[in-house]
């Protein structure tokens, strides 16, 4: 309970904070990472958690899920047919290229074999827009940089996966890790999507059949249902919960657009107390022993992750495109390392690979050098693009994919919000 009660009084530190948040450098995000470093065994011993604890594979993966579930919901079909490519490129050249650079800085400045080095760059190659909040969450900001950040992050962590478990079935004993094999990834990978197309249809399905139908304060609960047993089914059968996450918020988004507006509100509240707790969870973990662990290599390699590999590697990817020059550098510079590298860095741990021990520190002290820079740079960054510091809350009917002309004349675009309740 300790933990519990530690939770909450980060998270109203947190929300009164929020406002100056949105004004300054400051973050709720580093709050919730920095409160639960402060609580660890490292500095007040309040609560105890190792990487091998329960709760931290539970957290980050609900947390990843249910961030995952909401992103999907802001795809636009019609607008991603049109601007595909941008967010193409940054998935098929510049997350290649990044987890190639890191595996280059891994094996030679921190001295790991090379297959646990491919191992590092596969599992810090996926990207988190939870951390850029005020650049994806602002319709000032141009809307295809919106859409290639969102978009990115929310497919490049089911495409890092199976690269994640094939390599660490190289890296260890093979009787151990056979199961791994390519076919089972594979089919792992058409599960989560398969699930993740059917259950909203079906929901779809449900709610237009005669004499059924949710009364309107229960309806947000309809989706939030959807997402409770895809995520069972999905452990159940060892299906890719986060492939799975991501299209089913799409097509609901899709074929339910009515079902989209009355969860919006209560789906965000829920993916940002996931997000706090995995942060408040991954900071315990985030003592000095950690970091004294790490070589001067490993940070090193830590800070090229940040500062070049990253940055290097999407703007390689974005030669020729449209993009203003000031554009491509904001996209280069939110590369953040988010909840998919945390989990698949305690799969690393976990694996019981002969290097695994220290893959893992060097991924766990980059994730935190990621968080608390990619956090506290999204307001500053944002006010480039004229974002007012006090803007409140993100706009969020207007993420990522839409296109530039949805904003106001695009027939495909959902349009403004109505007001007053929904009929499902």
């Amino acid at each position: 309970m300790v933990l519990v009660a530690v939770f909450g009084v980060v998270l109203l530190i947190a929300v009164l904070l929020s406002g100056l948040a949105a004004r300054t450098v400051l973050s709720t995000s580093l709050l919730f990472l920095l409160g639960g470093a402060l609580v660890s065994d490292g500095f007040l011993g309040l609560i105890h958690i190792t990487p091998d604890s329960e709760i931290v594979a539970v957290t980050a993966d609900l947390a990843l899920f249910a961030v995952l579930f909401t992103d999907g919901m802001h795809v636009s079909f019609p607008a991603l047919r049109r601007n595909w490519r941008n967010p193409a490129r940054a998935l098929g050249l510049g997350m290649p290229l990044a987890l190639v650079g890191m595996a280059l800085v891994t094996h030679y400045l921190v001295g790991l074999d090379w297959t646990t080095s491919f191992l590092v760059g596969a599992v810090l190659a996926p990207t988190d827009p939870v951390f850029a909040s005020a650049i994806v969450g602002r319709k000032e900001v141009p809307a295809k940089l919106r859409q290639l950040l969102n978009v990115e992050s929310g497919i490049n962590d089911g495409l890092a996966l199976p690269v994640v478990l094939i390599l660490i079935a190289a890296a260890g004993p093979t009787s151990a890790h056979a199961e791994a094999s390519l076919g089972k990834i594979g089919l792992e990978l058409l599960l989560g999507l398969g699930f993740g197309v059917v259950l909203p249809l079906l929901l779809a399905g449900l709610v237009r059949v005669r004499n059924l139908g949710a009364e309107p304060r229960l309806q947000p609960l309809l989706p939030l249902a959807t997402g409770i047993i895809l995520y069972g089914l999905c452990h159940l059968t060892h299906a890719n919960p986060y492939l799975a996450a991501f299209s089913a918020g799409a097509v609901m988004a899709s074929v339910s657009p009515e079902i989209k507006g009355v969860f919006e509100p209560l789906g965000e509240a829920v993916a940002e107390l996931a997000k706090f707790a995995a942060l408040l969870v991954f900071g315990a973990l985030l003592t000095p022993a950690l970091f004294g662990d790490l070589s001067w290599g490993g940070y090193a390699a830590v800070v090229l992750a940040i500062v070049l590999i990253r940055p290097a590697s999407l703007l390689v990817s974005l030669l020729g495109t449209k993009f203003e020059m000031r554009e491509k550098l904001v996209a280069a510079w939110f590369g953040p390392k988010g909840f998919a590298s945390v989990v698949y860095g305690l799969l690393v741990l976990q694996a019981g690979i002969p290097q695994g021990e220290a893959a893992y520190t060097l991924i766990a002290v980059c994730i935190a050098f990621s968080i608390v820079a990619h956090s506290s740079t999204d307001v500053p960054v944002a006010r480039l693009f004229h974002v007012k510091g006090d803007a409140g809350a993100p706009d969020s009917t207007l993420l990522a994919v839409a296109a530039p002309a949805a904003d106001a004349h695009d027939p495909t675009s959902e349009g403004p919000r109505q007001e007053g309740r929904v009929r499902i």
